[in-house]
Formats: structure tokens, C-alpha cells, sequence
């Protein structure tokens, strides 16, 4: 199971398909890329889980999700300076035996996060 991410857009109540993330592990301030990709139709990573059981670390990790990009691409107005530009989710993983999954339900207005199942 490892790590998963999902991400629903909540002003048009669908997945934010189209939506870039990338993916770093995080050591301080030092974050190292561990992958980009684009949000498929189900709003999630096309390739499946970030990390499977056996490649997940315990350790810290960080999401940057491309939020401006993505309404921007939706057609929706911003305002310049927009809201929120990228949404960047700072989390650790203790257990790396458990499935992690960071789902992020998002606005241009507002976001919220949990650690899902």
C-alpha cells in the first residue's frame, strides 16, 4: 500500500485531474525531488502509489501541489496576487509497515488535509 495522494476540487465538486504534484523527501530545510507527475482523471498519481510497501521509508516527506496552475487551467479568475499558489504539505511517516494516503480537498479559497486510509 505504501503512500497515496488524491486531490478533489471542491468548488466543482470533482478530482482535480490535470493538477501537477511533485513529491521530495525532506531532511530540515533540505528537500530532495522524488517525483513530478499530473493528477489522472480520478485526480490521482497515474502510475499508482508514490511509494509501495517495501520502498517506503520511515522519514519525512513533502507534497507541492500545483493549486494556482490548476484553476488557472480550470478557467476560474484569479486574483493577482492570487490566494494560494502551491500548496506544500510537510508530514512524516513512523510506520513504515502502514499505508499512508494524503488525500487534499482544495479550493482557491482553502484546503484541508487529513491522513487517510
Amino acid at each position: 500500500m505504501g503512500l497515496s495522494t488524491h486531490v478533489l476540487d471542491t468548488m466543482h465538486g470533482r478530482p482535480a485531474a490535470g493538477m501537477a504534484v511533485s513529491l521530495f523527501t525532506t531532511d530540515g530545510e533540505r528537500a530532495t525531488l522524488v517525483k513530478a507527475f499530473t493528477l489522472n482523471s480520478d485526480g490521482r498519481n497515474p502510475d499508482g502509489p508514490l511509494y509501495d510497501n517495501a520502498s517506503l521509508k520511515v522519514g519525512t516527506y513533502r507534497l507541492v501541489f500545483d493549486v494556482a496552475g490548476y484553476f488557472a487551467a480550470q478557467g476560474v479568475a484569479l486574483p493577482k496576487p492570487n490566494f494560494l499558489n502551491r500548496v506544500s504539505l510537510d508530514f512524516g511517516v513512523a510506520h513504515a509497515d502502514q499505508h499512508y494516503h494524503v488525500p487534499l480537498l482544495v479550493s482557491p479559497w482553502s484546503y484541508s488535509t487529513y491522513r487517510g486510509s
